[in-house]
């Protein structure tokens, strides 16, 4: 995995965190006036990962997705949504395990 710190579609600036093959498997959720601030936050999540609450919730269209939450802030997303809570579950474990070993930002 490998974090990765650019300018989104709208020329503020985000984090994701990316597999080894080089899909999104989670972003920060949110947008940053500058790339420092983004890379701030990429670090901070990296550093917490391991100790952050992931809830699990159904969306509106029937689908499984995670969040990361911080004390009251949500912290991180998944990249996709899922067909089954079980590969939810699955997925953000595997962010939590290994968001911390991550090269980058």
């Amino acid at each position: 995995m490998r974090f990765d710190v650019k300018a989104d579609a709208g020329g503020h600036f985000s984090w994701w965190l990316l597999s080894g093959n080089g899909q999104q498997v989670a972003w920060a959720g949110e947008s940053f006036a500058s790339k420092s601030n983004a890379k701030r936050a990429a670090e901070s999540f990296k550093v917490g990962a391991s100790e952050a609450h992931f809830e699990l919730y159904e969306d509106a269209g029937g689908k499984w997705r995670w969040r990361a939450h911080r004390g009251n802030h949500i912290v991180a997303v998944p990249g996709e949504s899922f067909a089954t809570k079980s590969n939810a579950k699955r997925a953000a474990d595997n962010v939590r395990d290994n968001a911390a070993g991550a090269a980058g930002p």
